[in-house]
């Protein structure tokens, strides 16, 4: 792991324990997402939600307004809530992504059918991995746009270097969502 990205993840380790909402977000959040949208993001613990405003904020600073992106924005890990992880889970996720990215992806590929009991120490890693599909579920079962819908699903995805040139409008999108996610 390089400086930048130790000095990164120290910062959004602090910003997890130091979280605090206010009425300014709460008003944000309500000017973006329908009430049953607002009623899934409120099940998301606080510094996801947190981690959740700071993606839309600094997507707003670059002038995106697109609302399938900001919904996105809000929504893109709230299929966590399926299996809340602790803090020292996501911070395991961090250590083992940084020495063993193929491991994480190996461990977390396993089938979970209805439920995460009997995973072990597989179920973090299967949350990690699976979530943007619960959650993309989740949003649609909330009336979601099917575009705000695939930008979750899709938020962990690597593009290939060649959609750069070449991209959807839907890739561009979720372009932009990964890079402001991958920040804050």
């Amino acid at each position: 792991m390089n400086t930048s990205r130790l000095v990164y993840r120290s910062r959004q380790f602090w910003q997890a324990i130091s979280t605090r909402s206010s009425r300014d977000d709460a008003d944000l959040v309500s000017s973006i997402l329908s009430a049953s949208q607002i009623e899934l993001f409120n099940l998301m613990q606080k510094n996801e939600q947190a981690h959740s405003l700071r993606v839309l904020k600094e997507l707003r600073n670059r002038g995106d307004e697109n609302i399938d992106l900001q919904t996105a924005a809000l929504l893109h890990d709230v299929g966590k809530v399926r299996a809340p992880l602790g803090l020292w889970e996501r911070v395991l996720i961090v250590i083992v992504k940084a020495f063993c990215p193929d491991c994480v992806k190996e461990w977390g590929s396993a089938r979970t059918e209805d439920s995460l009991t009997g995973l072990g120490w597989r179920r973090t890693f299967v949350v990690a991995e699976q979530h943007p599909v619960w959650g993309a579920d989740l949003a649609s079962q909330c009336g979601s746009s099917p575009i705000a819908v695939s930008l979750i699903a899709r938020h962990q995805d690597k593009l290939p270097p060649s959609h750069i040139s070449e991209s959807s409008g839907e890739d561009s999108l979720l372009r932009k969502l990964q890079a402001v996610d991958d920040i804050n």
